[in-house]
């Protein structure tokens, strides 16, 4: 294995996993790899100069290191180093704690060097300059507050969502149910509208809701965030893992609420999350209202001044929370729709493709490979199949304007007699469709027998009550609307009696 690769890569700025994935090894190789070049003697940069052949000495495969022992001296060094800038601190002291508590411990000599490696450079903190209306700090207090269940009387913990613009402090103060991906989509999204405006970036907190991956380099944003994100044109920034540095004004302004809002509410009751947002708003006007110690203004009145005018406008329209589904467009043109149990048409030549659902309260969308191919109104009814007409084929929206009047307007051309068999036939089952099948069957017959001839044993199917398909079907099949037969006759008002000399009629018995 070639050492220098997995020390350049770091240097290039790689992570220990895509390390791994680039060289095709073990991210637990490359971990091991990483810690033996931390305690070693040399910078990363001076170990490149080194041949392979003393690297390998350096590092052999195995490590001989006791990762164990190791591990305990360097969370030991977490502890001393909080302590450092305490009055009467040294290192022989904690030394001998280090050691009374320790069953292996490291000698003084090799306890101060590998204190000296870990923490060579001391590092200093910043001030950060913030430009107005480029960045939005949102963080979740870790002091929860209370509302009280009317029933039962029983406490329940609720979250309180911070939101701060680091140039004005202007800050936003929302609880809510939980930290949940719905719930902070939805402070987020009260947060801009209290604003009136869209920052450039919402720097965020590495919590599940927001982010499905950290990492130190590219993040990987929850979709529904980055959806939420695009509505509103900005983007999702989240803070390096373990650095709260990064987003130290929003840390402090959650101190700040504790003082400014739990505080004052110490003593109140709340029954719902509606009461205590409003007593909360109430609170947060006080408090973005109060004058800076070394500032001649207030945060609204920066906000006002300065900062307002620096955000992005709003969209026409907020933005409603989107969730996702995989749906097969199935052999019909339309997509399943689990949520509601219920089916969504899109254009016909996307039959048999895998296909992506996003939905709202309101609306469903089907895309397929990132494009929209189709937009409905949500239908909460369930079983029901939501049809755009212009998604079917030819041969499907000729079906799709089956109606009674339909089939009597294809059968008015044919005869009279025709239209009151076909009437009858849909009117006889409670199924529709079913009637019109049997009334488009019964039409079809023309093309073999003729519009005169159909008329005709529609008149003969009336008389004897008979008018169905497969009735009128057999009357044309055996020519019996041509015969002189029964019916022909009441039909010409004739007897069924012929004319002979030898029967007398009434007048012959008067």
């Amino acid at each position: 294995m070639d050492l220098k690769q997995i020390i350049s890569l770091h240097l290039d700025g790689f992570s220990n996993r895509k390390i791994g994935a680039t060289l095709g090894i073990s991210r637990n190789t490359v971990n091991t790899y990483m810690r033996l070049f931390s305690v070693s003697d040399y910078a990363l940069k001076e170990l490149l100069t080194l041949d392979n052949a003393t690297l390998d000495k350096l590092f052999p495969s195995h490590s001989t290191i006791d990762n164990s022992r190791y591990q305990e001296l360097m969370l030991y060094f977490k502890e001393l180093n909080q302590a450092r800038n305490h009055p009467g601190f040294t290192f022989l002291y904690h030394y001998q704690e280090y050691v009374s508590q320790s069953k292996n411990p490291y000698g003084y000599t090799q306890f101060m060097e590998h204190y000296r490696r870990k923490y060579a450079k001391i590092k200093g903190s910043m001030k950060l300059e913030h430009d107005p209306g480029k960045e939005l700090f949102i963080d979740f207090a870790g002091k929860k507050l209370h509302i009280i269940d009317k029933q039962t009387g029983e406490l329940i913990p609720v979250e309180v969502f911070v939101a701060i613009l680091p140039n004005s402090h202007y800050t936003y103060v929302e609880a809510c149910k939980s930290q949940k991906r719905d719930e902070l989509i939805n402070c987020c999204r009260n947060t801009l509208h209290f604003y009136g405006g869209v920052p450039k970036a919402i720097v965020s907190d590495n919590l599940k809701s927001a982010v499905n991956r950290a990492s130190r380099y590219e993040p990987e944003i929850n979709r529904s965030f980055k959806d939420f994100a695009r509505h509103y044109n900005c983007v999702i920034n989240p803070t390096r893992g373990y650095a709260p540095q990064d987003k130290a004004l929003v840390e402090n302004a959650v101190n700040l609420a504790y003082q400014r809002i739990y505080y004052p509410m110490r003593k109140m009751s709340f029954f719902s999350i509606e009461e205590l947002n409003r007593e909360i708003k109430k609170q947060l006007g006080h408090y973005n209202n109060l004058l800076f110690s070394r500032k001649e203004s207030s945060r609204r009145e920066l906000f006002q001044s300065v900062e307002q005018e620096y955000l992005k406008p709003l969209p026409e329209t907020a933005y409603e929370l989107k969730s996702y589904r995989r749906a097969k467009v199935q052999k019909i043109g339309y997509v399943y729709f689990s949520p509601d149990k219920s089916y969504y048409s899109v254009p016909y030549r996307y039959i048999g493709k895998e296909t992506t659902l996003h939905y709202t309260r309101s609306l469903v969308e089907v895309y397929y490979h990132y494009q929209r191919i189709a937009l409905h109104q949500r239908n909460p009814s369930k079983g029901s199949y939501n049809t755009n007409k212009e998604h079917l084929s030819s041969t499907h929206k000729y079906y799709s304007d089956w109606s009674p009047e339909f089939f009597k307007k294809k059968a008015a051309l044919h005869g009279k007699h025709v239209v009151d068999c076909v009437e009858k036939i849909i009117t006889a089952v409670d199924y529709p469709e079913i009637g019109y099948k049997r009334a488009m069957g019964l039409i079809q017959l023309h093309k073999s027998y003729g519009s005169q001839r159909l008329d005709n044993a529609c008149k003969r199917a009336l008389q004897a009550d008979a008018a169905t398909y497969q009735r009128i079907k057999n009357i044309l099949k055996n020519n019996l609307d041509k015969s002189s037969l029964f019916y022909q006759d009441l039909e010409e008002n004739k007897t069924h009696i012929p004319k002979h000399t030898n029967i007398r009629g009434a007048s012959a018995y008067q």
